[in-house]
């Protein structure tokens, strides 16, 4: 803010009130800034455990097999097979770029009674994840309901967490945000038994929609993160997985 002159010794009272008035007007103006920087602050407040940004490029492989779905009826319990896929997403979206902590995702797949392919979801788990460049801001992958592994397509929701953003604050609140993966290359069969497969795909055509239900800050989060975004977006995605057939599991219960 630049500072104001003093009014000279022959300024007339229209010239001294509109100095005051000037005055009065950058207050008005500092009082604003300082509001804004108040709600980017509120934004970024502490409060949120996260989990910090890794150098690793790829997440540890699970055989954690607890989440395997229940299979349709009348499927064939040793040629449907439970996978367990754990990935380390880069993602960015908008003007911010995050390495997100390694997700788990389990389903099951497998030829129905009809002779088609069957894809059952089972469970997805991830951890939030610091924002880099806005303090106390973190971000969560949440499973966005639509998945076909055969094609490498699923949805996403991404949570915003922070202490004074409303619970509910989520990028794809109200449509998923749909991803399709390429492949960046071949898979590689890191062990046969137990089988563990690595891969590498991306998506760059996705688009970003605002962040929703983030309550009065809403406008500021969507500001910081660069959102919506329709292009200029990117998700790498190294991952492996594994798997065992249904007639190698324990018995699992109809949900």
């Amino acid at each position: 803010m630049t500072k104001s002159t003093a009014a000279g010794a022959g300024s007339g009272p229209v010239r001294r009130f509109a100095s005051v008035r000037r005055l009065s007007a950058r207050r008005t103006a500092a009082v604003a800034g300082a509001a804004v920087l108040a709600g980017t602050a509120a934004v970024c407040a502490p409060g949120v455990a996260v989990a910090a940004p890794r150098a690793a490029a790829s997440a540890a492989p699970t055989t954690d097999f607890r989440d395997c779905p229940p299979l349709p009826a009348g499927a064939d319990p040793a040629r449907w097979r439970c996978e367990v896929h754990s990935a380390a997403p880069v993602l960015t979206i908008g003007k911010v770029t995050v390495r997100l902590a390694p997700i788990t995702m389990t389903h099951a797949e497998g030829p129905l009674p009809d002779g088609g392919d069957g894809q059952v979801w089972g469970a997805m788990h991830s951890t939030p994840t610091a924002v880099p460049g806005v303090r106390g801001l973190a971000i969560q992958p949440e499973y966005g309901g639509r998945s076909d592994f055969y094609t490498g397509t699923f949805s996403l929701r991404f949570r915003l967490l922070g202490r004074r953003l409303a619970p509910g604050c989520t990028i794809g609140a109200t449509a998923p945000v749909d991803f399709r993966l390429k492949r960046s290359g071949p898979s590689t069969w890191v062990s046969q038994d137990p089988p563990l497969i690595e891969f590498s795909a991306y998506d760059d055509t996705f688009a970003a929609p605002a962040a929703e239900r983030c309550g009065p800050l809403a406008p500021l989060v969507n500001h910081r993160l660069g959102l919506p975004a329709t292009e200029g977006n990117l998700m790498t995605y190294d991952a492996s997985y594994t798997f065992k057939t249904y007639d190698r599991l324990p018995r699992i219960p109809a949900r």
